[in-house]
């Protein structure tokens, strides 16, 4: 085991870098080896199969699977002549389900969890759970972002939409807000206790509703538009896309003092801002050079300057504070279809990454701890939500099937 530790340990040294610049690498060596014992049937079958899945989204494994019965005290000789490091059993009985990870190398169990499943259709954050324990185990970088709730808004016709919270891989879905247009939906609090999302009433107008209480507030309203972008690291502030006099600008909204704050004046649109620089600075897409590019100002809306010079057409962006994601229209393609890809740059403009390479790659946004990248794909027909793990430069696309997405957070 301790092997396995330094291995991995070194790994992420070599892919982080001193001075903790997001280098974007390909082929990782001496991943330990796990086989995940595949349960035949029921609710274990699908427990075990997502956890295969969040275990190579992880990067952290080289991952296999078997059919075999269950044993107390696996065959470590074995094994360890097949080179597997770790063994994983998961058995369900009756809302209970038991982890069992062997260390084949150590020749003993050193994982063994119970979690009660009350609710059946929540059994994908069970088997985030137990990816998290396995992940935690060898001492990985952290997963925890799969434990985390995704809000978004599926739109259903014309003038409706829902709010639909799942978990990463859209395996669990549960309707919340279905009456009306409802859009733009953003998490209010670290907790994921509440939302913020914009609803047609006489006008565009900004709600927050509660999961827990299902009590709505109102925050405030506009003619044209009202959509929350961002929040504050604290929650106080809101960054708010507006039009109550002409185009769209950027506003900031004190939730204690309920005052707002107009930070764009520019005849053209400003929309989609971000806070960046620990909040001293904001970026967001402006209009104002004849297309849509990424700008920056200052948190007052002092010295606004152009951020990204590269593409003509990039539309949407995200930033974990450091680094900024941007989606660019790149030429069409031979059979005149657009595609739209991803690019990382960091804030002082050195360094540039492409980190998509077809279809329409849009909506980018970075996960809580800043080291990965959730974005709305489309590719034909096709579409998915994908999630890029900037360490280990690996996309995994998870399909949408017959749904539309507007928008979503997590």
């Amino acid at each position: 085991m301790r092997n396995i530790i330094l291995s991995l340990g070194l790994l992420c040294c070599l892919l982080w870098g001193a001075d903790a610049r997001i280098e974007i690498t390909k082929g990782q060596k001496q991943l330990p080896n796990i086989i995940i014992n595949l349960v035949k049937e029921g609710m274990g079958e699908k427990i075990s199969k997502l956890v295969v899945k969040d275990l190579e989204v992880s990067g952290n494994f080289n991952v296999s699977t078997q059919q075999k019965e269950i044993q107390s005290y696996p065959n470590y000789l074995l094994y360890q002549s097949q080179k597997v490091d770790l063994l994983t059993y998961v058995k369900y009985n009756e809302q209970k389900i038991i982890l069992s990870l062997f260390d084949i190398n150590a020749k003993k169990e050193v994982l063994h969890k119970e979690y009660v499943l009350k609710n059946p259709k929540k059994y994908p954050f069970i088997a985030h759970k137990i990816a998290n324990a396995i992940n935690d185990y060898i001492q990985a970088p952290s997963i925890a972002w799969m434990n985390r709730l995704i809000v978004f808004s599926k739109l259903i016709a014309s003038s409706k939409s829902e709010i639909v919270i799942s978990d990463y891989t859209l395996t669990y879905q549960q309707s919340i807000i279905n009456d009306g247009l409802n859009i733009f939906p953003k998490w209010a609090d670290k907790e994921q206790n509440s939302i913020y999302f914009t609803k047609y009433l006489d006008r565009p107008t900004v709600l927050k509703y509660n999961l827990q209480t299902k009590k709505i507030e109102k925050i405030l309203s506009s003619q044209g538009i009202a959509i929350v972008s961002d929040v504050s690291n604290d929650y106080k502030k809101l960054l708010v896309s507006m039009s109550p006099i002409a185009q769209a600008d950027v506003y900031l909204y004190d939730l204690e003092a309920k005052v707002t704050k107009r930070l764009t004046k520019n005849p053209g649109i400003d929309v989609g801002a971000s806070f960046v620089e620990n909040q001293k600075k904001i970026i967001f897409v402006s209009d104002r050079l004849g297309y849509p590019n990424i700008f920056m100002m200052n948190e007052d809306g002092s010295g606004v300057g152009q951020a990204v010079f590269h593409g003509k057409n990039n539309s949407s962006v995200t930033s974990n504070g450091e680094y900024v994601v941007y989606s660019s229209r790149d030429k069409n393609s031979e059979f005149g279809t657009k595609i739209f890809n991803l690019y990382l740059i960091s804030l002082d403009g050195n360094h540039i990454r492409k980190l998509t390479l077809n279809g329409e790659n849009q909506l980018p946004r970075f996960s809580q701890d800043g080291e990965n990248i959730m974005f709305l794909k489309n590719n034909g027909s096709q579409s998915a939500l994908g999630i890029i793990r900037l360490r280990y430069n690996k996309t995994s696309l998870f399909p949408v099937a017959k749904i539309k997405i507007q928008s979503f957070d997590w």
